[in-house]
């Protein structure tokens, strides 16, 4: 596996660059200024919020690039790269059809803020671990935003609760099973494949210039343009079997782990 020709590094978040407890470990940091001094690109590819990426990532916020809300945007620090959005029309038939799903919280996703109208407690407090800017509306036909996407949340299984009453949509939508808990429903071009897609032709970067890391279904699209493409220990069966390569878990620094090898290269 010769690493030395890589140019950019694209890593999801939640399961791969985070550990379980959300958090990004100094070794990264340590690491991220070894590979701006080799002139290699970071992308930070999520279907959290861009703040929400953002605070995690606050120190080198400047220096890096963002594929946020699963690649319905990407932005270079305040310069929007990319928007891809659901239109009203769509996005009211959506929340009319979510209406009729038991167990569920939906989460309207736009360019300034996270709509929800639920104020369960217990919802609250998972919701905020993504969405650091966000409002409580009474009603969520009531927004005023451009809405990039639609997550919805269940406390037990998003595949097993939500998926199937969903997965007529995919047709005409990306219906991505994001999480243990979470689904997006979204424009079709509004993934991360798509995004980072744009910034390999922007930034004239190869698929086998480029590395990629995830552990879940939202990631898939991306794993297929990188030749490094890498699959967390803790990832789905469907990213296990789409990855060239295989690193250990997000609590085991899989990430930090290939990334040493790189540098080294």
């Amino acid at each position: 596996m010769d690493l030395s020709k890589v140019k950019m590094v694209v890593t999801d978040m939640d399961g791969t660059l985070l550990n379980s407890k959300h958090e990004v470990s100094e070794k990264f940091f340590k690491q991220f200024k070894a590979l701006r001094e080799n002139n290699i690109l970071f992308v930070a590819a999520s279907g959290r919020q861009y703040h929400s990426i953002i605070d995690k990532l606050h120190t080198i916020k400047d220096d890096i690039l963002v594929i946020a809300e699963n690649g319905a945007i990407a932005k270079d620090k305040d310069i929007e790269l990319l928007q891809t959005g659901l239109d009203r029309e769509t996005i009211l038939e959506l929340l009319d059809l979510i209406s009729t799903i038991d167990g569920v919280y939906p989460v309207l996703c736009g360019k300034k803020k996270a709509y929800i109208s639920s104020n369960s407690e217990e919802f609250v407090i998972k919701f905020k671990e993504y969405y650091a800017e966000y409002a409580l509306l009474d009603n969520l036909r009531e927004y005023e935003d451009e809405i990039l996407k639609i997550a919805i949340f269940h406390f037990e299984s998003s595949e097993t609760f939500i998926y199937p009453k969903v997965k007529h949509l995919e047709s005409k939508l990306k219906v991505k099973v994001s999480g243990e808990n979470w689904l997006d429903l979204s424009h079709n071009n509004a993934h991360k494949g798509h995004a980072l897609k744009k910034l390999q032709d922007m930034f004239n970067v190869s698929s086998s210039e480029t590395m990629v890391f995830g552990d879940f279904n939202n990631d898939l699209e991306m794993l297929a343009l990188a030749d490094f493409s890498f699959a967390m220990a803790n990832a789905h069966p469907n990213v296990t079997k789409a990855a060239n390569y295989t690193t250990k878990s997000n609590d085991e620094y899989g990430v930090e782990t290939i990334l040493d090898l790189l540098l080294k290269s």
